[in-house]
Order: structure tokens, then C-alpha cells, then sequence
């Protein structure tokens, strides 16, 4: 039995959305796949419960037409997934956010770590923004554990705001298991992909079986990025930037978000827990690795009344909220409008590139929001 899309169509028109807006929006991204700047993309627009826009461009892979079946890999959108299963963990008692993560992962203490707290994690103020996991920890709970318990501080917790790449989600996924027992790709299907009844159009850890729906991730020169395209890879559900979805499962999120937890009758989360974790934790402080404010929330970063911001569109209301895939996507939502946003591309650009063209998609599609 084939599971209904949790989010109905209506047309934009019915949404308050501009029907010719949107359209040139559409034809803003087909003009960049026209000139070389990727070779595939998908877009879905939601508002209030409801989906007015999905629409696929280009090609998947070589011959291969994206379709919205199609998978793109979400890189950094995948941090508000692994977020959102601490704020869960959080709102039933299991930690605080407030707790530092060596309460909960004992061992982390060690190298001076001992006093960062969740916040301090998810905001990307940590002080270990370099560190890795080898693959060989993937799938290796202890390996994995003794990995970022090692981390070593690269400056004093709380005193710089730099993002942290993949190292800070490494570390929320080994709490998940050390708090539940439960490996994170598992606790996140269960606990907030399943109950939005996503399950077939958003994955944290991909099944092999799901491989052939997969668009290929490529560089600016049109090479296949590894080791994006590996199995292991895909499998791995890398925190951090290893999630697989569809633009209109990440609307379907993200307009969770903005039901106070909830959509269409199933809720993963509270009212209340999102209000907190979608605060400004760090002020108009620029992240060092970009230059800007980015107004970091627990997971997502806001728009905030800064001249500019990344990804999430100039236009913006001050409490639009979202993340990014590096080179190739942005999610958003839109808490003043009840809109929601997902762009997802299948080629890794230069920022050079992708920061003007997402402030432009976005702030297109702040504007065609007239009612």
C-alpha cells in the first residue's frame, strides 16, 4: 500500500504565492542549467500544509532525467534532521540542551572538552571545527565513540563561532547512541521521518535498494564526487551531510517546523521546542569561516536584520530559518508567511557561485509571496 504524500497540492494562487513569480523562478534555474552551472535541480515550494510547487530540471545523471522520484544528496541540510532528534531527546528528559555533552558521552571530557554543552555543539562554537572521522568508524559504534571523544580543541569553547563542517554532528550522532542505544540513522527514521510519513523521500542512511533513484553528485567540471558516490558513503547517513531527499520532502520538514512540530496530524516535536531552537544563540558575531552573521540557531541559522545573509534570501522576514548543502542546496522556512522552501542541485559550485545564486532563488521566492 503506497503511503499518501503527507502535504496535498493546491496551486500557488490558492496559497497567496504569485503564479508568475514563481514561474520566473523556474526559469531563473533552468537558464543556470542551460549554462553549464549544474546539470540537475529540484524545487518545492509548501505553505500552510499544502504543496504548491515541485517541479524537477535536467538531468539526474547523464541521460538520465531527474523526475520526482529523483534523490539528491542534502549535504549540510542533513544537520537540522540530526538537530531536531537532540531537541527530541531533550523534550522527553534523556538530556538538556543546556547539559554539557560529557554528562551524556563520557569520555568527551577529555582535551579540555569537558565543559561544552549542547548549545555551545550545535552552534558551531565547539572549538573543533577541523577534526574527522575516518570511514573506518562509520560503522563502528566504539571506533566511532574513541574518534570524537579524541577531538582536540582548536581554540576555547564558546569563544569563536566557526562552522563546523561535519565533526560537531559526529558527535551528536555517538550521544543518540550513548543516550538510546539506538544507532542515529535508526532513531531518526523512527522517530522523525517515519511518523512525517517521509520515509520513502527522505533518508539518513540510504538503502542500497534505493541507489537507482540517486543523482549522481558532481564537481564544477562535470566529474562524479567521491567518496559522495559510494556505496559506503550513501549507507554511512553521515550526520552531518549525509542525508538523501527530495526538495518536497525537505518542504514537508520544514513545514513540520513551522506546525509547531506537526503535520497533517502526526507531531514529532513541540511547539515549544522548536520556538527554542530556532533563538538566535550568537548574536550578529561573524562565523569566521564565511565572514558573516549567520545568526546561529540549534541546528538551523536565521536570517536576523544583518544587510546580508547566506542562503535564506536578503528579502527575508528576520525569523526565516534554514541550512544549506555545501555548493548545491538550501532548505527554509518561513515562520511570518508559513512558507517553505527546498532547492537541491546535483553539482557542488563554488561559493563564488552558489551564495549570489540561493540569495536570488530565495529572496524570488520571498517575492512572490503576496498575501
Amino acid at each position: 500500500m503506497t503511503v499518501p504524500f503527507p502535504l496535498p497540492d493546491a496551486s500557488p494562487a490558492e496559497l497567496g504565492l504569485d503564479p508568475g513569480r514563481l514561474e520566473a523562478l523556474c526559469a531563473r534555474i533552468e537558464a543556470d542549467i542551460a549554462a553549464g552551472h549544474h546539470s540537475g535541480a529540484q524545487l518545492a515550494i509548501a505553505r500552510h500544509g499544502r504543496l504548491a510547487l515541485h517541479r524537477s530540471f535536467g538531468e539526474a545523471r547523464p541521460g538520465v532525467k531527474a523526475t520526482a522520484e529523483t534523490l539528491w544528496l542534502l549535504y549540510s541540510n542533513t544537520k537540522v534532521l540530526t538537530a531536531a532528534a537532540l531537541w527530541l531527546l531533550a523534550e522527553r528528559g534523556a538530556l538538556r540542551l543546556s547539559d554539557t555533552v560529557a554528562e551524556h558521552l563520557p569520555g568527551f571530557e577529555t582535551g579540555g572538552k569537558g565543559g561544552i554543552t549542547f548549545i555551545e555543539l550545535l552552534t558551531h562554537q565547539a572549538g573543533f571545527p577541523s577534526a574527522e572521522v575516518p570511514a573506518e568508524a562509520w560503522e563502528d559504534p566504539a571506533k566511532l565513540r574513541q574518534v570524537v571523544c579524541d577531538f582536540s580543541l582548536e581554540w576555547a569553547p564558546g569563544s569563536l563561532v566557526r562552522y563546523h563542517p561535519a565533526s560537531a554532528h559526529w558527535v551528536a550522532a555517538a550521544v543518540i547512541r550513548a543516550v538510546t542505544g539506538e544507532d542515529h540513522r535508526v532513531f531518526l527514521r523512527r522517530n522523525i521521518i517515519e511518523p512525517l510519513r517521509l520515509e520513502r523521500e527522505l533518508f539518513v542512511g540510504l538503502p542500497e535498494a534505493e541507489v537507482p533513484r540517486v543523482a549522481d553528485m558532481r564537481d564544477v567540471d562535470g566529474s562524479v564526487r567521491m567518496p559522495e558516490g559510494s556505496l559506503a558513503h550513501r549507507a554511512a547517513g553521515i550526520p552531518g551531510g549525509g542525508g538523501y531527499g527530495t526538495a518536497r520532502a525537505m518542504a514537508a520538514f520544514y513545514q513540520a517546523l513551522l506546525g509547531g512540530g506537526a503535520l497533517a496530524g502526526r507531531r514529532i516535536l513541540s511547539p515549544r521546542t522548536i520556538e527554542y531552537a530556532v533563538r538566535n544563540y550568537t548574536g550578529d558575531r561573524p562565523d569566521e569561516y564565511n565572514g558573516m552573521p549567520m545568526h546561529r540557531g540549534l541546528g538551523p541559522h536565521l536570517r536576523g536584520t544583518t544587510p546580508a545573509i547566506r542562503g535564506l534570501g536578503a528579502i527575508a522576514h528576520p525569523s526565516t530559518f534554514g541550512h544549506g548543502g555545501v555548493g548545491s542546496s538550501y532548505c527554509w522556512a518561513d515562520p511570518a508567511s508559513g512558507v517553505s522552501f527546498a532547492f537541491l542541485s546535483n553539482t557542488r559550485q563554488s561559493e563564488e557561485f552558489h551564495g549570489p545564486r540561493m540569495d536570488t532563488l530565495s529572496t524570488m521566492a520571498h517575492a512572490a509571496i503576496i498575501s
